[in-house]
This record gives C-alpha cells, sequence and structure tokens, in this order.
C-alpha cells in the first residue's frame, strides 16, 4: 500500500512537470493576394465607392490584433502594383514621393509581400523603387539575377512568435516571358516553381530549423504548361510534391479557393486563396503545442473572411487623404469628348466602336497594316460626352507596350481561327449559342453566363476584310476575302501587324500554338516597340483630335448572319440580363 502511495505521488509529480513543460502557441496568418491597386474605398474609374480596399482591410487586421497580438501574420501575396488609378499614378506620375503602397503596407504592420506578375509589368525602375521603400521584406525565390545565379529578393524569411519559427517562402509562376516585355525584366529569370521549393525547403527544415512552413504563391491552383516549358498555376502541384509546407498562400488566377491536399508523404497542406481586389482575406489558425522546447502537436484550419461589409479604418483614410487627393485630382482632368457612347458588350457579337478605336490607335501608332486587338475589360463603357483620364482605366485596363511584328498572312488567319475557337461555338441549327458559354441565366445554380475562356483573348482583326463561319468546325471558321483597300491579301506574304506586348510575347498562345510560331522566336520578329504603356497614346490621340467619333469599321462579320443575329440576341441575355 505505501508503495502504491509512494508511485502515485511520483506519477502526479512528473505529470506536473510534464505539463508545466507544454504550451499551447496559436498563431493567426492573414493573406490579402492581387490587389490591383484598390487600396481606397473608392472606385477611381467608375467614380463610386468601392466594396474591396485595403482600407477595409486595416480595420480587420485592427480587429484580428486584438485577439492574437504578436501571433498574427500579416503577408500580401503580389500583383498590388497595378489596377486602380492610386497604383499608377505613384508608378508612373508622382515618382518623387514615396510610393502610397508601401507607406499603406508599412501602416498595416505587413510582415512581408511576395511579387506577382503584374508588379513585374510596371518595369524593374518601379518595382525595385516600391520595394526599397517597403518596411519589410519583398519575396521572390524563383525570381534570379542572371549576372550572378542570385536570388533578386529575399527567398524566404523566419519569423519568430512565441518561441515557434515561421517560414514564408516566397514563389512567382514563372510564365512571366510569356507575357512581359523583357525590357521591364532585364536582367532576370524565373525559374520553376517547384524545383525551386525543393531547393529552399531543404534550408528551411534543416538549416533554419523551421516549425511552420508557409508558401506564399503567386499562382493559381489548376496547373498547365505554357509555351510548352513554363508550369503556370502550380500551386497545388508544388504543396503535393514537395513535403514540408503545412500551408500555400496562393493568388494569380483570381479564384477563391480554401481546401486540403495530401502531399506525397501523406501529410495534409492546406491551401487558400483570397481573389482579388481586398475584398476578402484568407485566415489560417494555426495551433501548436509545445513540449521540452519542441513542436509535438499541429493543427491547421484556414477560412476565407469577407471583408467588403467592414467600416473602413478611419485613421488609414485620415493618414492617406492628400494622397487619395492628389490622385482624384488626376484622373479628373478632362481630355477630349466622344459624341458616342462606346461599350465592350457590342464587341462579342461583332464589330464594336470600342475595339475598333483601339484598332485604328494601333494602325496608327505601330505604322501597321493589320491590328489584332481583343476587348480587355468584360463590361465596361465610357458615355457620350467628356471624356477623363478615368475613362482610359475603362478603354485600356493594362500597361501594354505596342508592338510592330512580321506575320505571315497565314500566321494572322491561323491566330484568328484560334481566337474565335476559344470565342464561338460550332453552331449546328439556330437554336445553338453563339458564344462558348460557361452556365446560362435559365439556369437557377448559375448567377449570369460567363464565357469559357477570357475575354482578352478575343482577339479580331482590322486592315483586313474577312467573315467567321459559325457553323464550321474550330480551324475552319475565318475566311479573309481581302485587304481593306480590296487588295488581295496573301498568305505567303508578309505584314506589319500591330499587336500588344501580352500578346507579342505569346499571352494567350494565340501566336504561339495559334499561328504556330516558336516562343523563342517571337522576339525576332519585333519590328518596332512604344516605350510607354498604350494607355499614355490612347490619352494622346484624344487630345489631339479633341472631338473623337467611335465608329465601327465593319470590316469583318458572323456568318450565316440570320443565325448569328438570332443567337446574339440570346447569348447577348445570357452574359448581361435583358
Amino acid at each position: 500500500m505505501k508503495k502504491l502511495v509512494v508511485f502515485l505521488l511520483c506519477s502526479l509529480f512528473l505529470t506536473g512537470i510534464m505539463s508545466a513543460q507544454e504550451r499551447e502557441v496559436k498563431l493567426k496568418i492573414v493573406e490579402t493576394s492581387d490587389v490591383h491597386g484598390s487600396y481606397y474605398p473608392y472606385d477611381f474609374i467608375a467614380q463610386r465607392d468601392a466594396s474591396g480596399s485595403l482600407a477595409r482591410v486595416s480595420s480587420f487586421v485592427k480587429e484580428q490584433r486584438q485577439v492574437y497580438g504578436n501571433g498574427l501574420i500579416l503577408l500580401d501575396n503580389g500583383d498590388f502594383l497595378q489596377g486602380q488609378p492610386p497604383a499608377y499614378y505613384y508608378n508612373y506620375m508622382d515618382t518623387v514621393a514615396t510610393h502610397v503602397g508601401a507607406e499603406m503596407l508599412d501602416f498595416m504592420g505587413y510582415d512581408a509581400a511576395n511579387m506577382g506578375n503584374h508588379d513585374v509589368e510596371t518595369g524593374r525602375a518601379v518595382f525595385e523603387r516600391w520595394a526599397a521603400q517597403c518596411h519589410f521584406p519583398v519575396l521572390g525565390a524563383n525570381i534570379v539575377e542572371e549576372a550572378t545565379g542570385k536570388s533578386r529578393f529575399k527567398p524566404y524569411i523566419i519569423l519568430e512568435r512565441e518561441g515557434v519559427r515561421v517560414a514564408v517562402l516566397g514563389l512567382i509562376t514563372p510564365a512571366i516571358p510569356m507575357w512581359l516585355p523583357k525590357g521591364l525584366w532585364a536582367g532576370l529569370r524565373f525559374d520553376d516553381m517547384e524545383q525551386t521549393a525543393r531547393r529552399w525547403m531543404k534550408v528551411l527544415r534543416e538549416e533554419e530549423h523551421a516549425d511552420v512552413v508557409v508558401g506564399l504563391f503567386h499562382a493559381g491552383k489548376d496547373p498547365y504548361l505554357m509555351g510548352g516549358k513554363y508550369r503556370e498555376n502550380a500551386s497545388v502541384e508544388v504543396a503535393r510534391r514537395v513535403p514540408g509546407f503545412d500551408v500555400v498562400l496562393m493568388g494569380h488566377d483570381h479564384v477563391r479557393a480554401c481546401m486540403k491536399v495530401a502531399n506525397v508523404e501523406g501529410d495534409s497542406v492546406l491551401l487558400v486563396n483570397p481573389a482579388s481586389n481586398a475584398l476578402t482575406v484568407a485566415c489560417v489558425d494555426i495551433t501548436l503545442k509545445l513540449g521540452n522546447g519542441k513542436v509535438v502537436g499541429k493543427q491547421v484550419e484556414g477560412m476565407l473572411a469577407d471583408v467588403s461589409h467592414l467600416q473602413s479604418d478611419e485613421d488609414f483614410l485620415c493618414r492617406f487623404q492628400p494622397q487619395r487627393d492628389a490622385v482624384q485630382t488626376f484622373v479628373s482632368k478632362r481630355i477630349g469628348r466622344f459624341t458616342e457612347t462606346i461599350s465592350t458588350r457590342p464587341a462579342y457579337f461583332g464589330p464594336s466602336a470600342f475595339v475598333d478605336l483601339i484598332h485604328e490607335l494601333q494602325l496608327e501608332i505601330g505604322d501597321a497594316q493589320i491590328s489584332l486587338a481583343a476587348p480587355l475589360s468584360f463590361d465596361t463603357q465610357i458615355a457620350a460626352g467628356d471624356v477623363w483620364v478615368s475613362d482610359m482605366f475603362k478603354l485600356y485596363k493594362y500597361e501594354n507596350l505596342l508592338y510592330t511584328m512580321r506575320l505571315t498572312g497565314q500566321e494572322v488567319h491561323d491566330a484568328l481561327e484560334m481566337s474565335y475557337s476559344l470565342w464561338t461555338t460550332q453552331m449546328r441549327s439556330p437554336a445553338d449559342h453563339l458564344l462558348l458559354l460557361r452556365g446560362e441565366r435559365q439556369d437557377a445554380s448559375v448567377e449570369r453566363a460567363s464565357f469559357q475562356y477570357p475575354s482578352y483573348n478575343f482577339d479580331s482583326a482590322a486592315g483586313i476584310r474577312y467573315t467567321v463561319d459559325v457553323t464550321k468546325p474550330a480551324g475552319q471558321r475565318v475566311h479573309i476575302i481581302s485587304m481593306v483597300d480590296g487588295t488581295p491579301f496573301d498568305p505567303a506574304k508578309e505584314y506589319r501587324v500591330a499587336v500588344n506586348s501580352y500578346r507579342g510575347n505569346g499571352g494567350g498562345e494565340l501566336l504561339t500554338k495559334g499561328a504556330g510560331i516558336p516562343q523563342e522566336a517571337l522576339a525576332d520578329r519585333i519590328i518596332r516597340s512604344t516605350d510607354k504603356d498604350l494607355r499614355f497614346y490612347l490619352m494622346q490621340y484624344i487630345e489631339r483630335k479633341g472631338t473623337v467619333v467611335p465608329r465601327k469599321l465593319n470590316l469583318w462579320k458572323f456568318i450565316p448572319e440570320d443565325w448569328a443575329a438570332e443567337a446574339a440576341k440570346r447569348d447577348y441575355e445570357y452574359l448581361f440580363g435583358k
């Protein structure tokens, strides 16, 4: 009996020691991604209040810090420097002041940010100035200086939280050369995500002794091979194939996600993506049990938090009011007048004044014979009357340069074939769709119909006359009749063709997969390039004209016309309502 009492007392004593040594640590990771200039709760393009903004995220972060204190980790996942005019203004117009985007992230207490493809798109002078002004690390493990073979930005950061070492590894989609002119990223290369992750995982686990490893990946979840060599949207692949990640924070594809996958060793990996425009943030709750200074238990859960309903942080708004005023003055400058309202909606059903205005400008600036262009915004319009700088962000969404390229007539034809195969379906009866759609409004489970492929790859052409027979199978729809002046169109002849830099570098694969030009041969086809973005030249053009009369060039049409006309009415309702 005496021995039993002694045993029980010893057991209780040892249990007490073990309990004293064990403790629980709770961490909270909050991620923004693809903010695209949505810094303020205001849309400077539409000139109205906006739901998404860093100002609302700031309110959310303040609430979470009250709960988690130093256990809160705040991260941004790229595509921060492009989109709404505040980004453009501090990228290119006011380059003397500290970039408002850097000041805002510092104000909110971000721990790290990652590079995105649209950040690279601003050019090295812009993104390196912004990164240098941020008082936290900007990451990019697979953005490598060719001269040294070393990462241009910090590959990772180690954050110490209550005795726990949290590693954050930053990666970007390597497909940058498919979209952006080399002059914007001269001297850099973009390595494969999986290979880079394997290299740094060993460092994080074996040398840095990280207790938690977070992947901050500017890449989406549905992988595919682009241009025959770039693995695009490889986040899920990397999470599965490279053991060691606890969490992968995604971005880039603007698709909300919160899911778990098993890696090759059977361990669970959480993946989250808050989509775009600071409407939602990704939240990760990590509970760690520590014993004898080591992690002996770990639980990881995720969710997406809608911040669009929150009140904006008044401290944030007050701090950045002067910068907001400067941007408002910039976008409120009158640059000319349109005699007619133009919209992207008609562009999906035939020639439109909206896209044809871009065609005319491309032909003129590029000294080109043929122009290829697409509606870059799905649904936008510019009203008749005074035109302001803000309207230019509707007319041309991205900071693309203009290329003039050497393409044969056959290559032009084949690029158009691929465009219309992404754009239109094969009609077998007058009751069929004209457009290649996903979902219909008649389906109660679908909010609205949408295109199966992005509309920014729906290139039409100017400088030639042609028809698109939607009763034919893909690859056999386009018939080029002649040049615009009536002279013969020659498939074997080389033409000067104006395209934006996204297309000219292989974006959308219309020139590579469609026209059959090898990716590595595209650069040799470029005759000339502008040194400023097309939006700049559009503003100049409108200011010079004073009054612009938008017009449809009517150089192409869908046939059979009666089938296409009726189908267009139905598809318009599916896309936009009655």
